[in-house]
This record gives C-alpha cells, structure tokens and sequence, in this order.
C-alpha cells in the first residue's frame, strides 16, 4: 500500500469548523491555509455550550484541557427545567464520554474557544491570512491523483495553488456559491436572543425555563459570567435593531419569572445583547465538487433546539481530518471526499431533524399543551436524553 502524501489544504473560514480542521491537519502534518474575511479575529462575545460528543471532538484534536480551563464544567450534567412562572418541572442529566473522562456539557464565551483555536493554530505553524476572502475557484478538468494544483483567487489579488479547498465559511458560504450558485439559507419562523451576565456562585448548572412558545435559558460560561439564551416566534421575520435588542428581549420574555426576572431586569444598552433570526441550510449530497468540499454550517447549519450545531463543525473537522490522513497517495481524493459526505449526511441530519421536531412542538404551543408537555417531561425527559446521546455518543 502507497503512503498518504501531506496535503496542501486551503480553508476558507476560521470560525469552529475551520479552526478545528486546521488544527488537526497541521497535527498531522499537512501544510494548512486559512483564509479569514475579518481583518482581525473579532468573534462573536455571546456563549456556546457544548455536550459530551462535541468535548470527544475537543479532546481528539489536542485542545480540550484548554477549553476546559476557559469555560465552565456542570460536572454532573444537569439541566434543570421549570415553567417561566419558575415552578420545578424535572431535572435531567447529561452523560459523560470515556467512563467519565470527558464531561457532560461545557458553557464558554465563543471568544474563548476561539481565543484557544487560534493559539493551537499559529503554534501549529498554521499560515493565516486575516482579512482575506475568496474571489474564485479553478479547480481545472481532472481531480485524480496526477492533477494539478486548485487554484484559488483571493481578495486581495492573490492566487493561491493548493491541493484541496474546504469551505467552513459559515450559513452564507461564499465557497457554496461559487460551487452551486446562490442557496439562501432557509428561514425557520423563530429568533434567538442571547446576553451576557454577571454569574451568581450559586447558579452551577445549566437551566431551562419553558413558556408557551418560548425558552428561555440559562448556562454559566466562566467562573464570572453566564449567559442567557431564549428563543421566540418571530413569524414575517422581524428586523430589531442591534441598538434596541435589550429591550426587545426584555419585553418578548417577560412573562418570565423566577430565576429569569433578575436577568431580564439587568438588561441595558450596557448589556452584551445579541439577535439573531434562526436559519437552516439542508445541503444534498454531494458537499463537494472536485476537490473542493464543504463541512459545517455551509453543509448542514441547523437549529439551536439541541445545542448541537458547534458540535457538528467539530466532528466534521475530526472525521474529515482522519480520512484524509488514511487515503493512500494512490486513491482518489475525490472519493475521499465523497466518502466523508456519505459518512457524515446521516447523522447530521439526524440532528437538524430532531432539532427541527422540537422547535417546531414549541413553535405550536399554548396553555393547555404546556401542561401536557410538563407532565410528559416529568415522565419521560431523562428518557429522551438518553436515548439522544446514546446515538450521539456512538461511533461517527
């Protein structure tokens, strides 16, 4: 068998799925390109969290006891639900990976995580060019292993030759519409608000309180800082703007009691406040067109209902990255490619669609089914948990 030959890979977009990709190439040896639109790294300030599959995905490019150090470990998992009176519905429990190596879930500012991303990259000797983006693609006629270079015109005049080009630029990629033309995400009816807070000692576990229609939640992010998540209907597609975010958000949650009110109450123009409307991209198969491929949110950017969208960037980077390292210089790596959209559609689509499900029960709510939906989370919520990751936590 022929040995795998070091790549030349050129990643447009270094936000989670990029940076990830990156990392694990160049940790295996391949010489790695990334070509960022922003003129410096400025990412969003809100939080993220992360569940156990998604720290598998961590842990495997090298960078978990960093991302650990930065955020904040609910080491047992739970999750605690209540109606948005503040009134207990049940407690659940998310596993851990690896007989309790790897924990549960993590909270921690996207700034953060990308704070460690870019560490590991530039001491990987990643080649980052900072405000540049991508005019065209040329990948010639043949994509077999005698091929030439892709050849990729940049921004700034540039043109670059490499072996392979990955799209992981985001819901609106620029590399997808150069592959397929112009593909607007889809719009999903619902908005997402996000705030940053000053996080009590007491609040250590991720919460979730469940209105008619609305979620409004809660996760600690640093030993400081929390960060509050909620999501709304939002039919027609509303535009709010940035300037009055707090006070929309303060308004559309405030039924909210209980833990919520000294949260809604807090907000301010001072407050770091994020809206954004919730979009979908379902991306057929094939993700690539000769040796340019798409992973994350450009392929498959799902709803938020399940936390599993940086997830999924991630362990597109990890599967990606270990493919390649196992294709022989003799095999085709478009089949490669090919193979990894194959091996990566089912399970991302799993998720969007049980995402979707969830979103769209909540979307139809009213007083009568909240109660119904309670008293069957009461009954059946850690059941569905467990079911979920035990599918999430299997081989990908």
């Amino acid at each position: 068998m022929t040995a795998t030959l070091p790549l030349h890979t050129l990643i447009v977009g270094g936000g989670i799925a990029g940076s990830a990709l990156a990392i694990a190439l160049a940790s295996d040896g391949h010489r790695v390109t990334v070509l960022e639109k922003q003129s410096e790294w400025a990412f969003q300030s809100s939080g993220i969290f992360i569940y156990s599959n998604g720290l598998v995905a961590l842990d495997r490019i090298g960078v978990l006891p960093e991302i650990l150090a930065a955020g904040f470990v609910v080491a047992d998992g739970e999750n605690v639900y209540l109606d948005h009176r503040g009134d207990p519905i049940v407690d659940v429990f998310y596993p851990s990976a690896e007989g309790g190596r790897i924990p549960p879930v993590i909270g921690i500012k996207r700034a953060e995580m990308h704070c460690v991303l870019a560490t590991r990259m530039q001491a990987l000797g990643v080649e980052i060019r900072l405000g540049t983006s991508v005019n065209a693609i040329d990948d010639g006629a043949a994509a077999g292993p005698a091929a030439g270079p892709v050849m990729v015109h940049t921004s700034d005049g540039a043109a670059l030759s490499c072996d392979l080009v990955v799209g992981a630029d985001g819901i609106r990629s620029r590399v997808r519409s150069l592959l397929l033309g112009d593909i607007e995400p889809i719009y999903t009816g619902f908005g997402v608000w996000r705030s940053i807070h000053r996080r009590p000692a007491d609040v250590v576990s991720k919460l979730l309180m469940m209105g008619v229609g609305k979620r409004f939640g809660v996760m600690p992010i640093s030993h400081d800082t929390l960060y509050v998540y909620a999501t709304s209907n939002e039919p027609g597609r509303p535009w709010y703007a940035p300037d009055t975010w707090h006070a929309h958000m303060r308004a559309k949650f405030d039924e909210f009691q209980g833990p919520a009110r000294r949260y809604l109450e807090e907000l301010s123009p001072a407050t770091e406040t994020l809206y954004t409307s919730v979009e979908e991209v379902r991306l057929p198969l094939p993700w690539h067109r000769g040796r340019v491929q798409l992973i994350g949110d450009a392929a498959h950017a799902s709803t938020p209902f399940m936390g599993q969208g940086g997830a999924m960037a991630l362990e597109d980077a990890v599967v990606l990255a270990e493919m390649l390292g196992a294709r022989t210089a003799d095999a085709s790596l478009t089949n490669t490619l090919q193979a990894f959209g194959e091996r990566r559609y089912p399970r991302c689509a799993f998720v969007q669609d049980v995402s979707r499900k969830v979103g769209e029960a909540g979307g139809l709510e009213n007083d009568a089914s909240c109660l119904v939906r309670n008293d069957r989370m009461k009954a059946g919520a850690q059941a569905d948990v467990d079911r979920f990751y035990a599918h999430m936590l299997g081989p990908y």
